[in-house]
């Protein structure tokens, strides 16, 4: 690992706890997380109408069958948070509604599937102009930074190395569940950023409008880890192992 992907992972240790979350988890162990998807699903962006949560917890039908993961600062405040939509036999995940894959798509076996969703990250740590939903900004795009100076002098972890603790946890739980293959339905900028990490999506349809213009992905563990065995395997045993 290059010393600036190791600083990265350093900071984020230092700053934040990783958590994930199994399924069957009580809406009360969870309501920090789906108030932080109400603020930016329907307070700062407006995908979601407010009113059909006058609790201020943003959750649909997908979470009962879903695992939750967050990150949360030294203050244990919610940063970012992510769901992995777990299969069940005759049912769908999410994305084939919203951003169908191409005619031709071959998918992987459905009971190896899951869908990664609800990918969120706090407002403090989108501060960049252009930054997206996830935090993502162009200038992510020109290598994996590790911390932002705020304003006021702090030293504060940035969005794409939270969203890469996020699925740190995804893969871990994944690995766990006989999950090999992830879809995610992404912006382009994020698949990018994505991949400077390793994380190397196929896209397998168009782009939709799905909570603003997203395209469909599918991700396949194994080649991740060959991938990363090759180039990074430090950053595979921080996957696998790292606190």
């Amino acid at each position: 690992m290059d010393r600036d992907a190791a600083a990265s992972l350093g900071a984020l240790a230092k700053y934040f706890s990783l958590h994930s979350y199994d399924r069957g988890s009580e809406t009360a162990e969870l309501s920090d997380l789906y108030a932080l998807r109400y603020q930016i699903y329907c307070l700062e962006c407006h995908f979601l109408n407010a009113a059909r949560y006058p609790d201020g917890l943003e959750t649909d039908v997908y979470d009962a069958r879903s695992a939750h993961f967050s990150a949360t600062n030294a203050e244990g405040v919610v940063a970012g948070t992510a769901r992995l939509v777990m299969p069940v036999e005759g049912e769908r995940l999410p994305f084939f509604e919203h951003c169908p894959p191409f005619a031709d798509f071959e998918p992987p076996p459905a009971a190896e599937s899951g869908e990664v969703s609800r990918l969120a990250v706090k407002r403090e740590y989108r501060r960049r102009a252009g930054d997206s939903l996830w935090g993502i900004n162009e200038s992510h795009l020109k290598g994996p930074g590790a911390v932002d100076e705020s304003p006021r002098g702090e030293k504060r972890v940035n969005a794409p190395l939270l969203v890469l603790g996020l699925y740190r946890q995804i893969y871990r739980f994944s690995c766990e569940n006989g999950i090999r293959y992830w879809y995610a339905a992404m912006e382009k900028g994020l698949a990018r950023v994505l991949r400077i990490y390793g994380f190397d999506f196929t896209p397998i349809g168009p782009e939709s409008d799905y909570y603003g213009p997203v395209t469909p992905y599918l991700g396949d563990l194994r080649k991740l880890e060959e991938a990363l065995e090759a180039s990074n395997p430090a950053l595979m045993w921080w996957f696998r192992s790292g606190p």
